[in-house]
């Protein structure tokens, strides 16, 4: 009997040891979902210019790390983006502990449905649970005035690429880090969404990559376009219109031809051993996708090796790829940069970056229509840079694409910059376009073996029925001399394109446009529909009666694009 009850005695004792244990554990780890406060929920009422924003918690919620304090004005960063009214204030109501708050957002003007509510905490310290943890400074919540839920959704790649997958407009989608919509994925945007880039250098730089056989699907519409902005870009004044490099850009790679050995090559700032970025084939009507209404805004950091990425790079990209309506505003590089390939542009934009407007090399020979390039602020090189090849530069095919309706404008005397410049074996056919204020002309590359002025003689090069105004140093078209080439050939080059200037059938003319530094009114005032040149009747050509990028009654810009604001 005693060594049976000593027996129970000691079972019980264990037993009871066992459960203070678990309890003990227990209380050392509570719920994992419960060890930091999270927001699960917005809702939205309200109309005109004032809402009423409720945001929920996963749990009770303090102002300060010892159960104390009602959340207040202090406790949350909240934004407005798109949309037509800006946030003038808000007010915050709740009680310490309770797992809601309500937002009392209020703009300055009647909304119009399409405004994004964003709230924040302040920062890592300004929102506790009864633990005495802290809410995570990346938790937010979005909603419309119209009551759609945005989420923040960020985007990273871990090799697997973006995944067949569509991006919609009732979220946010934030870039951290090079991510690549890989062979055989389809990325489709929807109209009126917004996609950010983290801001990062080098490996730590956000851009979207979309890897030969790829495609990206990104329609949107002149209401309600597809915007690629920076991380702290709210939309409505956070980030100066003019600031650039504050994320990467936007890279397409194809299969179209290059004329570079060999025809494959690694684009700029993407590590060699990253296979997906490979561009090039023997596929000129390769299909990437469609770029439709879509603006591309401070973007240009350096993504490694010394290369500050564009705006919109297109390497190999072939003619089946629909890229229309695209504007690149405050870019640190160029704003559209073209390796090779065929690919088919038509009303592009390059407004204020910090190098080249539109640059083209390694054998493009595509097509344009309605591009507009403009300087201003003392930002900018040249509105054109033409490279026909690298390795070798006599490599084929020769770089000739036919651009028609351009309109170039370039900077305020003072600049010594030049409009546009051809070399490494360059062409191009630009027509009834219009070429508007710059310090120099067009140089035409001249050297003692093949060039861009040897392209010019072949007639791979023709600068025809354009419009030149405000170009401070004559000539207007001139070569510039590599070693080698004696005075008296480059005397006789610029007798020839001298000549060649009134033959063919350009002219000195006032486009009628209004630029004061500040505002950039590309529209022509005066008459731009004579001396035209023939378009091609392939039909992609559009068949215009007028000069430049603009219809003289019509602003194809207007509304979704940055660089509309300063048209007038």
């Amino acid at each position: 009997m005693h060594s049976g009850s000593s027996l129970i005695h000691s079972i019980l004792i264990l037993i009871i040891g066992l459960t203070l244990s678990l309890n003990s554990c227990k209380k050392e780890n509570p719920d994992p979902e419960l060890l930091f406060p999270e927001m699960t929920g917005i809702s939205i009422v309200g109309q005109q210019a004032t809402f009423d924003v409720t945001v929920g918690f996963n749990q009770g919620v303090f102002r300060y790390s010892n159960q104390t304090g009602d959340l207040h004005l202090q406790s949350f960063n909240v934004t407005s983006t798109g949309g037509t009214a800006t946030i003038i204030n808000y007010y915050v109501t709740h009680t310490a502990g309770q797992t809601s708050a309500v937002i009392r957002v209020v703009f300055d003007k009647d909304t119009d449905g399409e405004e994004i509510i964003t709230v924040r905490p302040t920062d890592a310290n300004s929102i506790f649970n009864r633990d005495g943890r802290a809410m995570a400074a990346s938790e937010s919540k979005s909603i419309s005035t119209s009551g759609t839920e945005h989420d923040i959704i960020t985007v990273s790649d871990d090799g697997a690429g973006t995944e067949t997958t569509t991006w919609t407009a009732n979220n946010i989608y934030l870039l951290d880090g090079f991510v690549f919509v890989n062979e055989g994925q389809i990325l489709t945007i929807e109209a009126g969404t917004l996609i950010k880039g983290k801001a990062g250098q080098g490996k730590n730089a956000s851009a979207i990559i979309v890897a030969r056989g790829g495609k990206i699907v990104a329609e949107g519409t002149a209401q309600t376009p597809i915007i690629f902005t920076a991380e702290a870009d709210d939309l409505n004044g956070s980030v100066g219109d003019l600031e650039t490099g504050l994320w990467g850009g936007l890279i397409i790679l194809g299969k179209a031809l290059l004329n570079t050995v060999p025809g494959e090559q690694q684009i700029e700032g993407i590590p060699e051993s990253e296979e997906r970025g490979i561009y090039g084939g023997n596929d000129d009507a390769d299909n990437s996708g469609v770029l439709r209404y879509v603006s591309i805004r401070h973007g240009g950091t350096d993504i490694g090796e010394g290369n500050e990425i564009n705006g919109l790079t297109l390497g190999a990209v072939g003619s089946a790829t629909v890229l229309e309506y695209i504007e690149v505003f405050a870019n640190r590089d160029d704003g559209f940069e073209i390796f090779g390939g065929a690919p088919q542009l038509k009303a592009v934009i390059a407004a204020f970056c910090g190098d080249d407007g539109i640059d083209y090399d390694q054998g493009f020979h595509g097509k344009g229509q309605f591009w507009l390039a403009v300087q201003g602020f003392n930002l900018g090189d040249r509105p054109g840079e033409h490279d026909g090849g690298t390795d070798p530069i006599t490599g084929q095919p020769y770089a000739t694409p036919q651009i028609f309706n351009t309109t170039y404008v370039g900077l305020p005397p003072g600049a010594s910059r030049r409009m546009m410049t051809f070399r490494a074996n360059a062409g191009g056919h630009y027509a009834n376009s219009i070429f508007y204020q710059q310090a120099f002309g067009i140089d035409i590359e001249l050297l003692t073996g093949e060039c861009s002025y040897t392209r010019f003689l072949n007639g791979h090069l023709t600068l025809e029925n354009n419009m030149f105004y405000l170009i401070d140093h004559q000539p207007w078209l001139e070569v510039s001399a590599g070693d080698g080439v004696s005075g008296q050939e480059k005397d006789a080059a610029n007798e020839t394109l001298s000549s060649y200037f009134s033959t063919a059938q350009n002219e000195i003319a006032d486009p009628g446009f209004n630029l004061n530094g500040l505002t950039f009114d590309v529209i022509p005032s005066k008459d731009v529909s004579q001396n035209l040149a023939e378009y091609p009747d392939d039909g992609w050509f559009l068949q215009v009666s007028y000069k430049g990028a603009f219809n003289p009654d019509e602003n194809w810009a207007q509304g979704w694009t940055l660089f509309s604001k300063y048209m007038n």
